[in-house]
């Protein structure tokens, strides 16, 4: 998704209505012959081969990738535009030479598209580029760290000059007869004599070049390495934010003032024929004007010894001087032909600019990764031969180590995944294997029963104690029964307190024991009531505790799963976390152009403002089209539509605005 994709195409739209009413014209072919000549005209070879151009040339609803230069270049040639040495001989049809200006208007189209993708992919990457020197001059810690990163890089630059002023020494010192080099030895103090080796005087010769270049850096040598470092990254980050303001505002230029086709015929309501009596050759000048537009920003853009304002004027005073546009207001059939090949030769030095601006942006952006990753690459090349010899010693360790970590891993999996499960599907299933007890069932009924049965027979024994007479009926004993089934022992207890009054007697007799072994009986029988209502309450929470035996597993596993999904693959939910705050830091770059902005007396940002604006919102619609939903994504286009547009400030500060809070439910 492109912004400048859309600008396209809106242009190109733009000048499809212009040169439709052109040649729509009804007052121009008013008669059935005219409309026969036209006709026949129209199936020429040579129109044919036009109107093929044209429609390679005319962007489709899905592009959003200019027709690169080469291909553009073989199109103008194929219309005949470039290669075509004179056309003064030949006579030229008013629809001819409409469509040749169309092929030149769309190639002219095609062109522009390819320069503010240019100035956008250029601009953009410095922004890292000027990041990364901030980060080297934050602190004298980073500062150290690049030191020693380009240590290699200056040593051989330094063996690299020495060696080059050697070389020049030694050709001037055999093309003079030593005569050069012996006085520059002997103001040394190492003059060799007419006996001395050749090898005694390229030591001379190499000895007074180092003297040479240690005199011409005595400046720097009163800095501090780490000073020299953080003084070089500051240089090399204000080259790059020159680069960036620079190609900013040649961005802007061309974004408001390259082909401002508003107003010509397509959205102006006038009649298709008035607009071609009026404007037939204002469009014509428009593109010419934004022609050389462009020309003249590639030849600039890359001088770093001017500011944008400077760049602008530049720009401008030569666009009002151009010979091209000076001849604008004169009917030629041959200025088609100029523009094409303008655009031929713009197109043809396009390559040498990217270079160039490569070049600069290699000498002053982020050193390449071999050169940053050079000391721990070297380190672990050097200690690659131990590091290989301890992992041949620790062969069987490693292997019994993996081999312990893949038991440990598949122990867990059962004991703590497989059998809890198991455990949890068997109590929803009411499996007895699986209910919880901490008790038998039948220990407490057969306890209770020995307990009556031993109330029982001391009654029947001491019935006396118990009911006065020498027998007990069956009345009685269902009565006991059912007292000791409620906890009740009450003729024990008085039998006991009877035979603590002569615990002796009691005791000879047996029945102080007796009681008293009951009374354990039924302290026994309370105990296992009471484990039989926990045993209870945990058979009623069977479930809850089937699922906690169950969680730290489950934790464990989804944890682990997470971290190999995120490092081996499935990584969509953090790449979509992370995209959405490079959005947000790209609507707070957003906010900081606002703020930073000097608008104009018309209230709209200036060139370099513009441009810096359009980087930021092209970036902008690239990341959130993987994070929007399809519906929302048109309301976020809309909206960034009315940002990038320059209606005013005001208007374009409120369009972000909303576009922070009617998305942030996803820019977040």
């Amino acid at each position: 998704m492109s912004v400048l994709a859309d600008q396209v195409r809106r242009l190109d739209a733009h000048l499809d209505a212009i040169t439709y009413a052109t040649l729509a014209n009804p007052q121009d072919h008013p008669t059935n012959e005219a409309a026969a000549q036209l006709n026949t005209v129209l199936h020429t070879p040579r129109v044919q081969d036009l109107l093929r151009i044209i429609k390679t040339l005319s962007p489709t609803p899905g592009s959003q990738a200019p027709v690169p230069p080469v291909r553009l270049q073989s199109l103008l040639k194929q219309s005949s535009l470039v290669s075509e040495p004179s056309r003064e001989d030949r006579e030229l049809s008013q629809y001819e030479s409409e469509l040749e200006w169309l092929v030149a208007s769309k190639a002219a189209i095609q062109t522009y598209f390819v320069i503010v993708d240019l100035l956008v992919d250029q601009v953009v990457p410095l922004s890292d580029h000027i990041r990364y020197w901030d980060h080297v001059v934050s602190s004298p810690l980073s500062t150290t760290l690049y030191m020693v990163q380009i240590c290699p890089v200056s040593l051989w630059e330094w063996f690299t000059e020495v060696y080059e002023e050697s070389k020049a020494r030694l050709r001037r010192y055999t093309g003079t007869n030593d005569g050069g080099v012996e006085s520059e030895a002997i103001s040394s103090g190492n003059a060799p004599s007419s006996t001395t080796p050749q090898w005694r005087r390229f030591y001379a010769i190499v000895q007074s070049a180092i003297l040479k270049k240690s005199l011409a850096d005595v400046q720097r040598q009163l800095m501090s390495p780490v000073a020299l470092c953080r003084a070089e990254a500051r240089r090399k980050q204000a080259k790059l934010k020159k680069m960036r303001e620079l190609a900013a505002s040649a961005l802007g230029v061309l974004i408001d003032e390259g082909f401002p086709f508003s107003g010509l015929g397509a959205d102006d309501g006038r009649a298709a024929g008035d607009f071609a009596l009026s404007s037939s050759q204002e469009w014509k000048s428009v593109v010419e004007r934004s022609v050389a537009l462009m020309d003249l920003i590639l030849r600039d853009i890359l001088e770093l010894d001017i500011n944008p304002n400077q760049l602008e004027d530049k720009v401008f005073a030569a666009v009002a001087e151009d010979p091209l546009i000076v001849r604008a207001e004169e009917e030629d059939k041959n200025r088609p032909v100029i523009v094409a090949e303008r655009l031929y030769l713009l197109l043809d030095e396009l390559p040498g600019t990217i270079r160039m601006a490569k070049e600069l942006v290699a000498r002053n952006g982020t050193p390449p990764r071999i050169v940053r990753y050079w000391l721990p690459a070297a380190a672990l090349l050097l200690s690659s031969t131990t590091i290989l010899r301890i992992l041949f010693n620790k062969k069987q360790a490693i292997l019994d180590w993996i081999q312990d970590l893949g038991t440990t891993v598949r122990d867990f999996w059962l004991n703590w995944v497989v059998e809890p499960v198991r455990k949890v599907i068997g109590t929803i299933r009411h499996d007895a294997n699986s209910e919880i007890a901490i008790m038998s069932r039948d220990s407490l009924k057969a306890d209770r029963e020995s307990l009556e049965r031993m109330v029982v027979d001391f009654a029947l024994d001491k019935s006396t104690v118990e009911t006065g007479a020498s027998s007990i009926s069956e009345a009685q004993v269902a009565e006991i029964r059912a007292k000791v089934r409620e906890g009740d022992l009450t003729s024990v207890l008085r039998a006991y307190e009877k035979d603590l009054r002569n615990p002796l007697r009691g005791t000879v007799r047996g029945d102080l024991v007796r009681t008293l072994l009951i009374q354990v009986q039924k302290t026994k029988v309370d105990v296992e009531v009471a484990m039989s209502g926990i045993d209870s309450l945990l058979r009623s929470q069977e479930l809850v505790f089937g699922f906690v035996g169950l969680t730290p597993g489950i934790f464990v596993s989804a944890g682990v799963s997470r971290y190999l999904l995120g490092v081996f693959g499935g990584r969509r939910g953090f790449a979509e976390t992370r995209q959405a705050g490079r959005c947000v830091r790209v609507l707070r770059n957003i906010d900081r152009v606002f703020s930073e902005a000097v608008p104009t007396e018309t209230s709209v940002l200036q060139y370099k403002d513009h441009g810096l604006l359009i980087c930021e919102v092209q970036t902008l619609r690239r990341l959130a089209h993987d994070l929007l939903p399809p519906d929302v994504e048109k309301d976020f286009l809309e909206d960034l539509g009315d940002l990038a547009n320059i209606r005013g400030v005001q208007y374009q500060q409120r369009a972000l605005d909303r576009i922070r809070w009617a998305y942030s439910k996803w820019l977040r």
